[in-house]
């Protein structure tokens, strides 16, 4: 028996253990990944992002980017020429001398050894010798850059304030300004990210909800209908395929494309509509992607975020005991299911496969309160109270 159909949206809040602004975010691989913020925060995951631990920086400045060329060495931006970098992906860091003390947005490399970072003041480094110089080929003249991507170890793009644009085709040694196209772009004040899914194929956000995109390699620039009114700013955009991309902002906007952004479709979750701003997006895989935020905020899909019809099942479809209970929690189906524990706050502590009679979790670990417990069945789904004493 069935009691009803329901979906919900799969972006799940996990739990970050900080309450600091997190500004950017980077996997190496499906399991480790690392998130940077307010305080020379960095924060590092081993196990999907179920788990964080934070990381010595050795800065109490704020970090705006974070990047990893392989999966050992890794670096960290920041505000007053904040460079970090580790070669034991992140057990240690090391700062690095940046020769400025200008606003670090944006990080990117090309390959171990050749790096780019822009910030204020139209400010863009290179190294190429993995840090231990820092070049300024380019005279800053005012603008404040927010965002870089290379598209091929030659040919890159930056974009930031009042709607700049600007190109390199020589490694980054000189760069050249392109028009965005927009209408009035100096209404938009900052473009705040940019990504490009090929050589010739990239998109650009930024504020009152802005989206452009190129087909020729940044020479003509078209607006999309994000569908976002003028309050809304968009701060991040990534994309895991040449049709499918995902752009987030403020007022806890998560949009997706699926056909290289003639469409884009907002994503409800749990900070849909509010305050919270979102400021990075990325995808470890097709269907696996993380968001930061502001207060410690880190969101996670598995499914490309969809939103999933599921069937509810009666509580008696499940058997859990003892409750309350201290230590352990024993679960009983009848078939073989997905295991969720959750806390109040919606937040997935435990993720376990049971089997068709019996599965014990130890819960030991776990402070006193009430939490869900989800088992996800073949023709549908339970979720229970229980509490942990």
């Amino acid at each position: 028996m069935f009691i009803a159909a329901s979906g919900f949206a799969q972006w799940v809040t996990l739990n970050s253990g900080t309450i600091y602004n997190l500004y950017s975010v980077y996997f190496t691989d499906s399991n480790t990944g690392y998130a940077v913020g307010e305080t020379g925060t960095i924060l590092k995951t081993t196990d999907g992002g179920t788990n964080w631990t934070t990381q010595l920086s050795g800065t109490t400045e704020r970090l705006s980017s974070v990047y990893f060329p392989n999966v050992n060495i890794g670096y960290a931006v920041g505000v007053s020429g904040t460079i970090l970098k580790t070669t034991n992906s992140g057990t240690n860091w090391t700062i690095q001398a940046s020769g400025t003390f200008n606003s670090l947005s944006s990080v990117y490399f090309t390959d171990a050894n050749t790096g780019h970072i822009v910030g204020d003041i139209t400010t863009i480094l290179k190294t190429t010798d993995g840090g231990i110089n820092w070049t300024l080929p380019v005279p800053g003249f005012g603008e404040y850059l927010t965002s870089v991507y290379f598209t091929d170890a030659n040919t890159g793009y930056t974009v930031g304030e009042t709607g700049t644009i600007l190109k390199t085709t020589d490694g980054g040694t000189n760069w050249t300004t392109i028009l965005s196209g927009a209408t009035n772009v100096s209404e938009w004040l900052f473009l705040q990210s940019i990504y490009f899914t090929n050589a010739n194929t990239g998109y650009v956000v930024g504020r009152k909800g802005l989206i452009l995109k190129t087909t020729d390699g940044g020479i003509n620039w078209t607006a999309q209908a994000s569908g976002l009114d003028s309050t809304l700013s968009l701060f991040s955009i990534y994309f895991t395929d040449a049709d499918t991309g995902y752009a987030v902002g403020n007022g806890g906007t998560i949009l997706k494309t699926t056909n290289g952004g003639t469409n884009w479709t907002p994503q409800p979750n749990e900070f849909s509509g509010g305050n919270t701003a979102l400021f990075s997006v990325y995808f470890a895989d097709a269907n696996t992607g993380y968001i930061v935020g502001n207060y410690g905020i880190i969101l996670k899909t598995t499914n490309g975020g969809e939103f999933v019809e599921e069937n509810h099942l009666p509580e008696y479809a499940i058997n859990i005991f003892p409750n309350p209970t201290n230590n352990n929690l024993t679960i009983k189906t009848l078939q073989k299911s997905e295991i969720e524990i959750s806390n109040i706050e919606g937040q997935i502590i435990k993720r376990i496969n049971g089997n068709d009679k019996s599965t014990t979790i130890d819960i030991s670990g776990l402070a006193s309160g009430m939490y869900f417990v989800k088992v996800k069945m073949e023709k549908g789904i339970v979720v229970k109270k229980f509490v942990k004493e």
